[in-house]
């Protein structure tokens, strides 16, 4: 009887697979529903952001026309995000929220769930020359691989991480090892994670917003560009001060006086010999192997990457600088006799053209883009018709965003999503230990259009209605993206 009692007491959950059995005043397994008083609730606020017409603070006024008490919003515009608005699950379900207000005129809808994706995962960028890892080489946290290293992009590395292969196709530790990273990242916490295989593992601390921390180093800067880009940009102002300049760069090393810059600007052939595989004039590929010493590659001395100078073309005195893609490692020399490099006290000019480099280059920086797909089951909560709502995306008749910041829809089937975490709140993301992400969503468009795709009318609420006392209120992302901007959609003729 004792024992029935206990189990009396409890109540089940059913926002998600799991249906987990709380006790009064404790969470769920996912931290973010509990039992309060034999009633389910949602632990965090409803987030909502605050929106303003106004383009300056109207100082000394507010909108109630006393004086100003430092509120920067000015306004009473809000988009009601689904962070903290809870689950459909089971998915027949309408969407938590579905919330009505006018914009600019026009009657519009938002529906708002907080979608429990299995198919989802991170799509990581790294503001770095520095290696950390080949292509394909795998990223694992605690010792489980969460995800892989894509192509590389322009000065930066690029990651993809979770998916439902690593939540749900390997073992039990993998998928709550990736699930917690996924979270964890999306939610702008700090994440280290080893790349690559044993011998050659790089250590890289991951945080959005913030730079890497590659082998327990900060990194500072993104590169200008590759050593031929940078030839391209500063050949003019080299040109009069030194002889030779050689960019040093994994992918590609550039060379002034081969150059087609150096060519237009009168640089006379120097005899430089480079060891590397020419690709054209000026452009020379795999001068050495990747690494973390100048320009990506695994050199700390640039001079291993000269071969001998042509002794007919080559003369005395010949001014050669040669600087990393950041600017941040940089050397002078002259020859001498034997036409050899000697490390000279660098010109003022020189010393100025390596901090023109660092200047241009931007602070090296890590961004996270959470992508998931908005499944049938998820559409169910915002209409009984699915399709149509895929139909509505694709038309442009129906905008998706993410705790209010602005998604990309990928083209093709589905609703497929990628969006910046530092565009959306703070803490949006959740989990389910099945495992899964549980992340914002929502759907915005005009009521009619809601109506015409089969939306759950019914269930539409004012806006008023769903704001408290606790609600959660914040201000736009970065961007100042309004989630509910006119522009953003193809209105229809109402003829």
């Amino acid at each position: 009887m004792a024992e029935r009692r206990k189990r009396e007491e409890k109540i089940r959950c059913d926002a998600c697979p799991v249906m987990c059995y709380i006790a009064e005043g404790k969470p769920g397994a996912c931290d973010r529903y509990a039992n309060h008083g034999g009633e389910l609730v949602r632990l965090d606020p409803l987030t909502v952001i605050e929106l303003s017409d106004e383009k300056l603070v109207p100082f000394l006024k507010t909108d109630e026309g006393g004086d100003w008490d430092g509120d920067i919003v000015q306004g009473n515009r809000r988009f009601v995000t689904a962070v903290g608005a809870g689950t459909t699950y089971p998915d027949y379900k309408p969407a938590p929220f579905i919330v009505s207000q006018e914009v600019e005129g026009v009657d519009m809808v938002t529906v708002v769930t907080e979608g429990i994706f299995s198919y989802c995962g991170a799509k990581v960028k790294i503001d770095t020359d520095r290696h950390i890892g080949h292509e394909r080489d795998v990223v694992r946290v605690d010792g489980e691989p969460i995800g892989h290293v894509m192509t590389s992009e322009y000065g930066s590395k690029m990651l993809s991480l979770g998916g439902v292969e690593h939540l749900t196709g390997g073992s039990k530790k993998e998928g709550r090892v990736t699930c917690d990273a996924l979270m964890q990242l999306c939610n702008r916490e700090p994440v280290e994670m080893v790349i690559g295989k044993d011998g050659e593992a790089v250590s890289v601390v991951i945080q959005a917003g913030q730079p890497p921390i590659i082998e327990g180093e900060q990194e500072r800067l993104m590169r200008v560009g590759c050593g031929s880009a940078a030839i391209g940009m500063f050949a003019k102002q080299w040109h009069e001060i030194v002889d030779e300049v050689v960019v040093v760069d994994d992918h590609i090393t550039g060379v002034l006086s081969e150059h087609q810059a150096g060519q237009v600007l009168g640089v006379k052939p120097t005899g430089i010999r480079i060891k590397g595989r020419r690709s054209t004039p000026g452009r020379y590929f795999q001068v050495a192997e990747p690494g973390r010493g100048w320009g990506g590659t695994d050199i700390e001395d640039p001079l291993t990457i000269l071969g001998e100078w042509k002794p007919e073309v080559a003369w005395e005195g010949l001014r050669l600088f040669m600087v990393s893609t950041t600017g941040e490692q940089w050397a002078y020399y002259e020859l001498d006799a034997d036409l050899m490099p000697q490390a000279k006290e660098a010109p003022e000019a020189v010393k100025a053209s390596a901090e023109r480099i660092a200047e241009n280059c931007e602070p090296s920086v890590s961004s996270v883009l959470f992508m998931g797909g908005a499944g049938g089951s998820l559409r169910a909560g915002v209409t009984e018709n699915p399709v149509r709502l895929t139909r509505s995306v694709r038309e442009a008749l129906t905008k998706v965003s993410c705790g209010g910041a602005e998604a990309y829809v990928w083209p093709g089937g589905g609703i497929t999503v990628m969006a910046d975490v530092m565009e959306m709140p703070s803490n949006a993301f959740g989990y389910v230990p099945t495992p899964a992400i549980v992340a914002p969503i929502e759907f915005t468009m005009r009521v009619s259009d809601y109506a015409a795709l089969g939306g759950h009318v019914e269930e539409i609420r004012a806006l008023e209605t769903v704001m408290g006392d606790t609600t959660r209120k914040v201000g736009p992302g970065a961007s100042g993206h309004d989630p509910t901007a006119k522009g953003h959609y193809r209105w229809k003729d109402e003829g």
